[in-house]
């Protein structure tokens, strides 16, 4: 990550959290009080290849004691009422201002990957993860939404993991070394109020 693009990101963030602090809390409270359950989600992801890191999100998700892989329609009955909103707003993502704070996310990159995916598919990832992983991205904005579509409609995880491994992970990487060409500060900037603007519509 350039020095540029990471003042960009501590001073971005710096600005952000005391704008976005009193939803965070409220967001905290009432998981709280209607979740039963952890209030924050913890999931290993990698910065690097071999170099992996604690993703925070808000939990919008029922516990089990295991998972693994991506979210399909599989894992839709665990998804809580109040999950449902957050995620639909990306809210339950709040959290991964401390990730950019601690460096290791930037706002703007790839979506960090799981561990197993970096190990499965090496040469890719080992050019993906030049670029540390981001909040958003281009691929975020362009295919999270279909992305979505079509892992919702698996219905086993056999069937989820198929699918993002065949139809996911290619078109994502693509548009990830597209971005990688491409990145400068300006760009991030675009690709953040994009991402806000299609949130908040």
């Amino acid at each position: 990550m350039s020095p540029a693009k990471r003042a960009f990101d501590i001073g971005f963030a710096l600005l952000l959290l005391p704008l976005l602090g009193p939803l965070i809390v409220l967001i905290a409270l009432g998981l709280a009080l209607t979740g039963g359950g952890p209030i924050f989600y913890v999931s290993e992801r990698m910065k690097a290849p071999g170099v992996p890191f604690g993703l925070w999100k808000f939990r919008t998700m029922r516990v089990v004691a295991q998972d693994f892989g991506v979210s399909g329609g599989d894992k839709q009955s665990r998804v809580t009422r109040i999950g449902r909103v957050l995620r639909r707003f990306r809210a339950d993502e709040l959290p991964q201002l401390l990730n950019i704070l601690r460096g290791d996310m930037s706002f703007v990159g790839p979506r960090p990957p799981l561990r197993q995916y970096v190990e499965q598919f090496p040469e890719v990832y080992s050019v993906i993860l030049k670029n540390r992983p981001g909040v958003t991205g281009l691929a975020s904005l362009l295919y999270h939404r279909h992305e979505e579509r079509i892992l919702s409609a698996c219905k086993t995880s056999a069937q989820t993991e198929a699918t993002y491994v065949n139809r996911c992970i290619p078109v994502k990487s693509r548009l990830d070394l597209i971005y990688q060409c491409n990145q400068t500060i300006w760009f991030d900037i675009m690709l953040i109020f994009q991402t806000v603007g299609r949130v908040l519509r």
